[in-house]
């Protein structure tokens, strides 16, 4: 598959069931602790439980995710998971107490977890091999979007209406992501294992993507502070108004960059776009530090946009390349796996230092956290060389 269109029918349903199934999670994510503690009465701790529960199945269950699709197929998988992403969110409605709550949430994460890493390695499947980091930009765009989107919805009928309505709404988007999945065709080869195998393997997690994986969750270390305090530090700066705008601007220059930075990406190789956008996300980070108004808050969150948003679905695109393709569920489910570990660590680490300073000021130190990350992707760069060499020789 070394030429083709990008936009078929199986790219533009999955996508869409990527964005229904990131719009249900972020709008129950910027929402449930505060429900937990108003409607639950849930302390501060059994509120950030919450969020801890959903992401921990995600990360547990990704490196089952290879050998599952080596024997069952990426299509079976990727029904199974929004199936019960789907029934868990129908499920929250159903209970008025903490515990079955983070059961739910419990089931609801390894949905999560499962359906995220397997679409990606779908698009990884149908998109042409000349345009990878242009079809990967356009699919990673959906779930940008949605985190947009998402908080907006989440926020305004958590605020309008109830919690209650608020579970139905996201059922009524996952049940949407469902239907999109169970429609998509897939090629057989996408759809099934190899019949050419003699057995599976059996390997969780991939050594290859790894490398990529580390340097994606370095940077979200940096990016997580910004997810946990965005409305604390709004409120710090008096921008309380303008902070349900930031990421409408992120999303807005990610759309306008999207059709050059991944088509870059495929004429001229990874580093031309990675460093610069490094460079960008640290001078986002430092404008956002350095903000008093709002000018320079939404120049941050451009520069944050361009930068961020440019590296996540590069980053993705560089772990799905680093393997043959019968090994993209396991390169995908790896690279999630360990950056979902570097957004929940950087939440804690976060939640740790805003205790000890203002938030600018740990925004400012973020900066040149980020810039020292040009160094950390060298590192993986020259790693990348050194293994396609012996590859090689031998």
């Amino acid at each position: 598959m070394n030429s083709g269109p990008l936009w078929t029918k199986a790219f533009i349903f999955v996508s869409l069931s990527n964005f229904f199934l990131f719009i249900t999670y972020y709008s129950l994510l910027i929402t449930l602790p505060s429900a937990a503690i108003s409607h639950y009465g849930a302390s501060g701790t059994e509120a950030g439980l919450f969020t801890a529960v959903f992401l921990g199945a995600a990360i547990i269950i990704r490196p089952f995710l290879g050998p599952w699709i080596e024997r069952v197929g990426k299509r079976y998988i990727f029904i199974a998971s929004l199936l019960v992403f789907t029934a868990a969110s129908f499920s929250y409605g159903l209970f008025d107490s903490i515990f079955p709550l983070l059961v739910i949430r419990f089931v609801h994460g390894l949905g999560f977890g499962i359906a995220t890493a397997i679409t990606g390695a779908i698009i990884a499947d149908i998109v042409p091999e000349s345009r990878k980091g242009e079809g990967m930009g356009y699919f990673v765009m959906s779930s940008n979007l949605a985190m947009v989107i998402g908080p907006f919805i989440g926020l305004t009928v958590f605020g309008e209406f109830s919690i209650f309505v608020l579970f139905w709404v996201g059922a009524a988007s996952s049940l949407l992501a469902l239907i999109l999945g169970v429609v998509t065709k897939l090629s057989k080869e996408t759809a099934v294992p190899s019949v050419l195998e003699a057995k599976p393997k059996v390997s969780v997690f991939e050594k290859a993507a790894m490398p990529i994986a580390l340097t994606g969750a370095f940077f979200a270390l940096a990016y997580s502070t910004i997810l946990s305090f965005m409305a604390v530090f709004a409120m710090e700066r008096g921008l309380e108004d303008e902070a349900s705008y930031f990421f409408a601007v992120f999303a807005v220059v990610l759309i306008l960059s999207r059709p050059f930075t991944g088509r870059w990406f495929d004429q001229y190789g990874a580093n031309i776009i990675i460093f610069p956008s490094i460079l960008l996300f640290g001078c986002g980070m430092l404008s956002l530090g350095l903000s008093h108004s709002a000018p320079l808050f939404f120049v941050a969150a451009g520069l944050i946009g361009l930068g961020w948003g440019t590296l996540f679905p590069l980053f993705q695109t560089l772990a799905i390349q680093s393997v043959e393709p019968s090994r993209r569920p396991v390169a995908m489910a790896t690279f999630l796996s360990i950056f979902d570990i570097g957004i929940g660590g950087g939440s804690l680490l976060a939640g740790t230092l805003a205790g000890t300073m203002e938030l600018g000021t740990l925004y400012v130190f973020s900066a040149f956290y980020i810039f020292l990350g040009t160094a950390v992707y060298y590192w993986t760069y020259k790693k990348g060389q050194r293994a396609r060499l012996v590859e090689e020789v031998q």
